[in-house]
């Protein structure tokens, strides 16, 4: 879970049903998501990460290929929430400021997770 996310959210790290906006990625979360795509096509896709911006939370996917590997050098992200059961609902962005509020956010959360592995000893 993202130390962040955890903080402004009121989670407890070690148990991320806790979480009020996504539910965290406890073991029942799915790893991956299809996509249906709007030419009818299904990209099958990791998760990344969920994270906050403002009061609502994204998600940020890369594509997969058919043995389970990143596929391009693309992410997708998309606004995310769940369901009372739980369940995963991803909606499209439609505001291009919002958009790139996102996509700054996501791209804050790449370059610190970049300097945490280079400073990583065991790597």
């Amino acid at each position: 879970m993202n130390k962040e996310f955890a903080e402004n959210n009121g989670c407890n790290p070690e148990d991320c049903s806790s979480c009020p906006g996504c539910g965290g990625f406890s073991e029942d979360f799915p790893r991956t998501i299809s996509l249906t795509m709007d030419d009818d096509t299904v990209v099958e896709c990791a998760v990344l990460t969920i994270y906050p911006v403002d009061e609502k939370f994204y998600i940020a996917l890369v594509p997969l290929d058919e043995e389970g590997e990143i596929a391009a050098n693309e992410v997708y992200i998309y606004g995310f929430r769940t369901t009372d059961e739980g369940n995963p609902v991803l909606s499209n962005i439609e505001d291009d400021d919002e958009y790139e509020r996102a996509s700054q956010a996501f791209d804050s959360i790449m370059e610190e997770a970049e300097t945490v592995a280079a400073s990583d000893p065991e790597e």
